[in-house]
């Protein structure tokens, strides 16, 4: 089974590895079956391990071997890892920008409260999108190994698409519960949590053929993807597991995903 894995090319390892991502949310939004809701320091808890696990991920699989990357091919490492970050999240910022301008009602009219609605659909559209550059950053990190660079490993890539995956699951947890909540069906409730996690196989694969073209590019990509992946946390993840009080249980709830990430990084790479 090793052998026959390794014998595949990285757009068919990123693809894979994004597919047990995609199930990762669906296993998450799959508790809405199970209850009606969840106790509100676990979810938090989950949230803010999930951010921990972002950050982690962010500088050991993408930021620090960007910049190795970088070096190997001559350029300063700080300038695609300053560039790229940046880029990163100033993309996420006119994404969210333009979030406001969808019409929910053509997917949630459902949901009756108009406040509910709003919130519902910010929330899974900025899931969705978000996800996008996490499946990109999987696809670098295997499209990487044909590239060639010394510092690019399978080990690493399988840590970074398994951080993701454990952080994808309160992610479809916490799409599907809220619609559940605001009066929308079981299934449909699973349906659009899992949907968010739908786009990671498809941006893995352009990631990976991307990288595999374009070598030049994997330090700005890789940079690229972290700083979309900061700007989540910073923006949606930390302040989401914190306003309901729980300020110090997600706090170390973040300490603890930040280092089993280090840990599954540092360990397999």
């Amino acid at each position: 089974m090793i052998n026959w894995f390794m014998d595949l090319s990285p757009v068919f390892q990123a693809l894979l590895f994004t597919l047990f991502t995609w199930g990762s949310t669906a296993l998450g939004a799959a508790v809405v079956f199970f209850t009606k809701s969840v106790n509100q320091k676990l979810f938090d808890s989950m949230l803010a391990f999930a951010g921990g696990v972002m950050i982690a991920a962010s500088f050991w699989s993408l930021l620090s071997p960007g910049i190795e990357m970088a070096e190997e091919q001559g350029v300063p490492g700080y300038i695609p890892a300053v560039v790229g970050f940046l880029l990163g999240g100033v993309f996420l910022l006119l994404v969210d920008r333009v979030l406001p301008m969808i019409d929910e009602n053509l997917y949630f009219k459902d949901i009756k409260d108009k406040k509910a609605k709003h919130r519902t659909a910010m929330l899974v559209f900025s899931l969705t999108l978000h996800n996008i550059p996490e499946g990109l950053a999987i696809g670098v990190a295997f499209g990487a190994l044909a590239a060639d660079f010394s510092t690019a490993s399978l080990s690493g890539a399988i840590a970074l698409a398994i951080g993701i995956g454990i952080q994808n699951i309160p992610e479809g947890t916490a799409v599907s519960l809220p619609l559940r909540r605001d009066g929308m069906s079981k299934g449909k409730s699973f349906f659009y949590g899992q949907f968010s996690g739908m786009v990671e196989p498809i941006s893995a694969v352009i990631g990976a053929l991307a990288v595999m073209i374009i070598h030049p590019l994997l330090p700005y990509a890789l940079s690229f993807a972290a700083g979309a992946m900061i700007f989540v946390v910073a923006k949606e993840v930390i302040p989401g597991s914190q306003e309901r009080g729980h300020v110090q249980l997600a706090a170390m709830s973040l300490l603890v995903g930040f280092s089993v990430m280090m840990v599954l990084d540092v360990a397999l790479g």
